[in-house]
């Protein structure tokens, strides 16, 4: 008995020492609960219950020069799923089924825009309406998807003008470590072509915050008044040099043909007036995510609808940059703006080759102004021989070939201007031969021209000698209403005395209104234009058609430069479709008559 009470009493000290202990323990975890892990439990707690949601802000809009609208923005819904409230084998698979995604291919956007388990992780823009009511009203069957209104470029698709505007899209890995873009995050929206790259960060403006409490299962409650939400600040509007009328007309002359290009500049200032590339794209199919059947299908196409033709497409000028060998030929006492080279017979022996004039008949002995109107390659042959590579280059250097312009518009391709340091890098030294200055003296062989290159040196003939670099933003207007107006930028001056200037525009005029000019057919009874045709020579296909026309020639007001791939002489394609732009340019400053053309043929 008196064993069994000191059992009894070991016991009750053993239970006591347990309790103890457990005592201790739940003390421990209490205190690593509340103090040591304090910091990082609230925060999960504030997780569980809060949703930080950015406020995206709205896109600046774009502005043609009379204040129409080109870029505007259209509302629409982006799902996004919070990682944290998901259900396996729910969430995915009905959300899969109801936006005709594979489950795989949201997985994997879950991942890649995935900040935090507790914030919504980006799966597709721009989803229809009726899968937003389905989502209100089936919330059960989508824990832990959420929507949110956000707003999508709107494109003017009509006016062809996607190689000035470009088009957005999310930022990519890639784009996100470039220097300059940390503001930017997965799921960010930011230009990747034309002014929405070159100007991404005025016109995004920049995200806020909103925060928002849910309850343990997802379902939003409301606004988390603790916290005060961080407002959006809406990007900047452009307003563009770009006239509307003029850039439809520029469209609507280019559709019956193949490919092409236009480009229309004031001379006096730079400013573009309008530009197009043919065959363009609808920038509208970018604003949302881009089936990849269609994006193979525009990767395909062998017409290159995705090319800037003016900024990028690569093309032998031809005739109409003769202008620089006879203002060269000039300049260096080749000839004088009276004296005559030997005359023009059909063609020139050179060598053991003979090359050829386009005119089999020959043009006989001209004087500097007028082998330009009848574009005499016989002329330029021997103005050519007698300059040589080395200084020919130097001239088409001066005068802007070889280089950017300085556009506001990206990725803008330099051309190719060759000299003798060229030929040797390519050919071998002493492998390559002096004939070869006769064609780049005509605009052939290795040189190559940009549509906007070769717009902005006839910019420089028209305005003087003096060349602007071209420009597509006119103004930019802040959220706070403030402007900044955009000031032309002088890009250079011709190498050429004012009396070859005087001569090359006497050229340029007799081109479409002199007795033999390849471009008589321009000739109006209302305002003066002068230009010059081109015939460019194509390994590939049919010659291509060039024509640059300014007008009107005493007071320049506008140059519009255009090239027809594929379409054979400058005088038959180019120059009358050049007509018909400065009409509408003309038009809009006279009270409308008809214009009285002479049909005649030329280079």
């Amino acid at each position: 008995m008196e064993r069994f009470k000191l059992s009894l009493a070991g016991r009750e000290r053993l239970s006591y020492g347990i309790i103890l202990v457990m005592l201790l323990w739940l003390m421990a975890g209490l205190v690593k609960l509340q103090i040591a892990q304090h910091n990082e439990l609230a925060i999960k707690s504030e997780n569980n219950r809060l949703r930080v949601v950015p406020i995206i802000p709205r896109r600046g809009l774009v502005y043609d020069r009379e204040g129409r609208i080109i870029i505007d923005n259209r509302p629409s819904y982006t799902v996004s799923v919070v990682p944290a409230e998901e259900v396996p084998e729910l969430t995915i698979s009905n959300l899969g089924e109801l936006l005709g995604m594979d489950t795989l291919q949201i997985r994997n956007r879950i991942q890649r825009n995935l900040v935090s388990r507790y914030q919504p992780s980006m799966v597709k823009r721009d989803i229809s309406f009726e899968a937003v009511a389905i989502l209100e009203e089936q919330s059960k069957h989508f824990p832990g998807v959420t929507y949110q209104m956000e707003q999508v470029r709107q494109y003017n698709s009509d006016l062809g003008v996607e190689v000035v505007t470009g088009y957005v899209g999310e930022a990519s890995e890639e784009e996100l470590k470039r220097p300059g873009n940390e503001g930017y995050r997965l799921g960010s929206i930011i230009g990747k072509k034309g002014l929405e790259k070159q100007y991404d960060k005025v016109l995004r403006g920049r995200e806020g915050t909103a925060y928002i409490e849910v309850s343990a299962a997802g379902q939003i409650l409301g606004e988390y008044v603790e916290r005060r939400p961080i407002p959006a600040i809406p990007g900047s509007n452009l307003t563009l040099t770009i006239d509307n009328d003029l850039q439809l007309a520029c469209v609507q002359t280019l559709d019956t043909f193949c490919c092409g290009a236009i480009v229309a500049i004031n001379p006096v200032n730079g400013e573009i007036l309008a530009m197009t590339s043919y065959p363009g794209y609808d920038a509208n199919i970018f604003s949302s995510v881009i089936p990849e059947s269609l994006w193979v299908e525009i990767s395909n196409d062998t017409t290159h609808p995705l090319l800037n033709r003016p900024l990028k497409g690569l093309y032998p000028p031809g005739s109409t940059v003769k202008f620089i060998a006879v203002g060269a030929a000039l300049e260096e006492g080749i000839v004088s703006a009276n004296s005559t080279l030997k005359p023009c017979l059909g063609g020139m022996q050179f060598g053991n080759r003979f090359f050829r004039c386009w005119q089999p008949g020959g043009h006989g002995s001209l004087s500097a102004a007028h082998a330009l109107e009848q574009s005499c390659d016989v002329y330029l042959y021997q103005a050519g021989i007698r300059l040589g590579v080395d200084k020919l280059a130097e001239y088409y250097d001066r005068c802007g070939f070889g280089y950017a312009t300085g556009v506001d518009l990206p990725n803008e391709d330099p051309g190719l201007n060759p000299d003798s340091r060229w030929y040797d890098r390519h050919y071998g030294v002493n492998k390559w031969t002096r004939a070869l200055v006769l064609n780049n003296a005509i605009g052939q062989g290795e040189l190559l021209s940009t549509p906007i290159q070769l717009a902005r040196f006839f910019c420089a003939l028209a305005n003087d000698g003096t060349a602007y670099e071209p420009y597509i933003v006119k103004k930019v207007t802040h959220p706070d209403g403030s402007e900044l107006n955009i000031s032309p930028k002088m890009s250079f001056r011709l190498p050429f005395s004012n009396s070859t200037v005087a001569i090359l525009r006497e050229g340029m005029r007799l081109v479409v209104e002199g007795e033999h000019g390849t471009a008589r057919r321009l000739k109006n009874n209302l305002y003066s234009i002068g230009g010059k045709t081109g015939t460019a020579q194509n390994p590939h296909g049919e010659d291509h058609s060039w024509f640059v026309g300014v007008a009107p020639i005493d007071n320049p007001e506008i140059v519009v430069c255009a090239i027809v791939e594929n379409a054979g002489h400058g005088s038959d394609v180019a120059a009358p479709l050049v007509g018909q732009i400065i009409r509408t340019y003309m038009d809009k400053k006279m009270a409308p008559e008809a214009i009285t053309m002479t049909a005649e043929d030329g280079e």
